[in-house]
């Protein structure tokens, strides 16, 4: 069973901090891309964050650039996305997911995905 599990979500006010992990089960990260993504009500599915397997390459969408940073600790066959400085439109459940890849995959090339985990950020 190939499963990606996400943690770390909860209700933060706005400027707080939170930061989430992705624990990989029945398969290595190793030489997988993973990427974030988070989802509000009624809308669909957004990349904000991408890592390479080695995590020599990046992405972080606009809006969260110099708020968040993705990082990932092979050994630990863990990922994770730490977010500063967080806004009421960061709410969604955010998901993790993972492509055999070797490059930074498009949003439509991600092979496995985790259940989500809640991201509220209200006053």
């Amino acid at each position: 069973q190939v499963e990606l599990v996400e943690s770390g979500g909860g209700l933060v006010r706005p400027g707080g901090s939170l930061r989430l992990s992705c624990v990989a089960s029945g398969f290595t990260l190793d030489y997988y891309a993973i990427g974030w993504f988070r989802q509000a009500p009624g809308k669909g599915r957004e990349l904000v964050a991408a890592i390479t397997w080695s995590a020599r390459s990046t992405y972080y969408v606009d809006d969260v650039k110099g708020r968040f940073t993705i990082s990932r600790d092979n050994a630990k066959n863990t990922v994770y996305l730490q977010m500063n400085s967080l806004k009421p439109e960061d709410t969604a459940v955010y998901y993790c997911a993972a492509g055999e890849r070797y490059y930074l995959p498009p949003p439509n090339e991600y092979d496995y995905w985790g259940q989500g985990t809640q991201v509220t950020v209200s006053s």
